[in-house]
């Protein structure tokens, strides 16, 4: 076993000098006393955190009745909205006549029970056809459609027809030839039916 040998009295002499001559590399020490004291006293001085309520839910049982849910939520305005604030095309005065049903349809189209697949090609024949012909106002009617079950995983809205002949009537081919789009006045099928004001032949 090796000896550690002490120091030699001009060897501390040099290392005390080397010592007093030099800096931290990074400021003063974190544990410095003053440092120290005053994050503890900054700690004391900090609001206690308030308790998070605690949330507690009722526990499931296998065969249990269905409690009553909240109020379903529909993130998409209403159709009768939707059209209400689309951009006003034709002239004011006869629109204002159109909505109060005080003008008569020169044409109509029943869609009312039928698919999808078949009331799509039924309706572009129906409006070109009118275009054609030189028709300005045309009825369709595609009727309110029945509520389905709203207990589904996947909602659905009633009237299918109903929600989708707008956005038939506003995208090609048909979307050139309709200029303006509302629905009917009660008349005239109400919210079961659409009041179509066709672009003028060029």
């Amino acid at each position: 076993m090796t000896r550690r040998r002490g120091l030699h009295p001009e060897e501390t002499e040099l290392w005390q000098r080397v010592t007093q001559s030099t800096r931290p590399l990074h400021g003063p020490s974190a544990l410095d006393r003053p440092d120290l004291d005053r994050l503890l006293r900054f700690d004391a001085e900090m609001p206690a955190k308030p308790r998070q309520p605690v949330v507690r839910i009722a526990p499931f049982v296998l065969g249990g009745a269905v409690t009553a849910t909240s109020a379903r939520h529909d993130l998409a305005a209403p159709l009768s909205e939707r059209l209400g604030s689309a951009p006003l095309r034709m002239d004011h005065g006869k629109f204002r006549q159109m909505t109060r049903g005080k003008l008569a349809p020169e044409g109509r189209i029943d869609l009312h029970g039928m698919t999808l697949a078949e009331a799509h090609p039924a309706l572009i024949r129906f409006v070109s056809a009118a275009h054609a012909d030189g028709k300005r106002l045309v009825l369709v009617i595609t009727g309110k459609g029945r509520r389905g079950d709203e207990n589904g995983p996947i909602p659905q809205r009633p009237g299918v027809l109903k929600h989708q002949v707008p956005h038939w009537l506003t995208t090609p081919p048909l979307g050139a030839m309709v200029l303006q789009l509302t629905e009917a006045h009660l008349k005239h099928g109400g919210t079961g039916a659409y009041y179509l004001f066709l672009r003028r032949q060029p």
